[in-house]
């Protein structure tokens, strides 16, 4: 997996809009990723999180030596929740993980929450999502990747970049 923007291939477009967010502060509370499988969603949200969480400050080239840059490399950052939605569709399942939103990151800047194939997730996790989405604290950040965006409400697809 690339380790900073500049070692993704392809999708100029795309890391050039989060590099200048990050470069000015200016970052939405929820992004969606889409296309096919392979083509680097979950490489370039992981990429955002480090970005985000770096402990040298917000920005688009994470040191990569920090704590933080670390363990997001490793799968480990505790403020970094991988959700996949394939095998968590239930709305249980979606209101145990907003459950704890509210609560500040526990190491890094944001707590970021990258849920993985989200088109999967149930009416009703969608509309337990939706509340959030529309509300959420300034300490969270959702990362949202599928390969069949059509499948997600509307009112999630208005709420993100």
């Amino acid at each position: 997996r690339p380790q900073t923007f500049a070692h993704v291939v392809g999708q100029e477009h795309v890391l050039t809009a989060l590099a200048n967010g990050l470069s000015l502060g200016r970052i939405h509370h929820a992004y969606l990723f889409s296309g096919t499988r392979g083509v680097g969603k979950t490489s370039i949200a992981r990429l955002l999180a480090k970005g985000l969480n770096c402990e040298q400050g917000v920005t688009a080239t994470p040191c990569g030596q920090c704590d933080n840059c670390r363990e997001i490399e490793q799968g480990r950052f505790v403020d970094l929740i991988e959700i996949d939605a394939a095998s968590r569709t239930k709305v249980e399942d979606t209101r145990d993980l907003l459950d704890n939103v509210q609560y500040a990151p526990a190491r890094g800047r944001f707590k970021v929450y990258l849920i993985d194939e989200v088109h999967m997730l149930s009416r009703h996790s969608f509309n337990a999502l939706l509340k959030t989405l529309e509300e959420p604290p300034p300490h969270v950040k959702f990362l949202l990747a599928t390969t069949d965006p059509q499948k997600l409400p509307v009112t999630i697809l208005s709420r993100c970049l």
